[in-house]
């Protein structure tokens, strides 16, 4: 299972994190955001994929900024439609064959709280690498809250999701139980539960999270 910190901000602290070796590295491109990404990313080992998160941004302008900051993921945090991530594609395809990008992922999130229809996923599911189901509060994410996992339970489709929505250390019994179901989870997705303040992460919480869930 992947580990993806998300809302990383400062150069310093971007280093520090990534010596920990999580899997992605996610930056805030959303101007409503407290944890949005100005900027440069310093140089980080080449095994983490730079993700960019984005709600509802124009396909140019998001395609851009793929470009400028050689972005190997892409997290769709608004209402993007099938006909939206199909455009952006498109694009990507083109950037990618004038080499200006490399292979992209495209991972879809979904908010839930009490309650989930699984059937609206399914029009994606040839569109997507990867679904993200986080907590629907009044924040685009980093709400700090989990929602109910067991919703979880009627997920009906074998497409791998990252998990996010208030995990921290306090949720370490609640992680290490849902691994054992046959729900396919991809990667866990961390940020406000690990911040001294936003966008700036506990390295030291890291650690223990790191050490407690993955290192066995």
């Amino acid at each position: 299972m992947k580990l993806k910190v998300c809302g990383m901000k400062y150069v310093e602290n971007i280093r520090q994190v990534a010596e920990l070796q999580p899997d992605y590295l996610g930056f805030i491109f959303y101007e409503k955001s407290k944890r949005n990404f100005e900027g440069i990313i310093p140089e980080i080992p080449k095994g983490i994929k730079k993700t960019g998160v984005f709600v509802n941004e124009y396909v140019e302008i998001l395609v851009s900024l793929a470009e400028e900051y050689k972005l190997e993921a892409l997290q769709l945090h608004g209402d993007e439609s099938v006909a939206y991530i199909k455009e952006l594609k498109e694009y990507l395809e083109q950037s990618r064959k004038e080499k200006r990008l490399s292979k992209v992922e495209i991972i879809k999130v979904f908010g839930i709280k009490d309650e989930f229809d699984f059937s609206i996923l399914k029009p994606y599911e040839d569109v997507v690498d990867y679904f993200l189901f986080d907590t629907k509060g009044k924040e685009r994410g980093g709400n700090g809250v989990t929602f109910d996992w067991k919703v979880l339970e009627g997920y009906n489709s074998t497409k791998p999701f990252f998990l996010s929505g208030g995990i921290g250390l306090q949720e370490v019994e609640k992680v290490q139980q849902i691994l054992k179901t046959d729900l396919p989870v991809y990667a866990l997705d961390v940020n406000s539960k690990f911040e001294k303040e936003p966008g700036l992460k506990s390295i030291k919480d890291l650690k223990k999270f790191k050490k407690i869930v993955y290192d066995k």
